[in-house]
């Protein structure tokens, strides 16, 4: 049984004037959700998932915002013209994983619709741009509050 939980994904200190925005689909038939204009403040994504109860401790994450084998599951942030800004000097894509997220964390999501799983990542990469490719070092995901 698949249910939804909420999760929130904040990119701290981007790279001004670049557009950031989660993609929704795969392949070349994707197309872009949430997109912001970063500026001098993080930027925050809020939207929900799909959760599917398994037989191993892990939970498997669905739906058109998550990517990848059941294994490896992430969230694409596209990144400049990937977003949708074809004036952009940058083409990324920023790969936030769903690992070590434990079933428990998943219940207490369930039962208590104030929660919302989070992780803050950086914006900027080591070369000044936009922080790009899977998320090095990955600091996790922790319960919230709502907003």
């Amino acid at each position: 049984m698949n249910q939804e939980i909420a999760i929130r994904i904040i990119l701290e200190s981007p790279p001004s004037g670049v557009d950031f925005a989660i993609q929704k689909g795969s392949g070349n038939t994707y197309e872009t959700i949430l997109k912001q204009r970063s500026s001098d403040k993080d930027l925050s994504f809020e939207f929900k998932i799909s959760v599917k109860e398994t037989q191993t401790a892990l939970p498997d994450f669905k739906g058109p915002y998550v990517q990848g084998p059941s294994s490896e599951r992430f969230i694409y942030v596209d990144i400049g013209t990937a977003a949708g800004q074809f004036d952009s000097v940058w083409t990324r894509r920023l790969k936030v994983p769903l690992r070590d997220i434990s079933a428990e964390t998943i219940q207490q999501l369930l039962a208590d619709s104030s929660l919302v799983l989070e992780t803050k990542v950086p914006g900027t990469g080591k070369d000044g741009g936009p922080n790009c490719a899977t998320v090095k070092p990955f600091p996790g995901w922790h319960l919230s509050i709502n907003s």
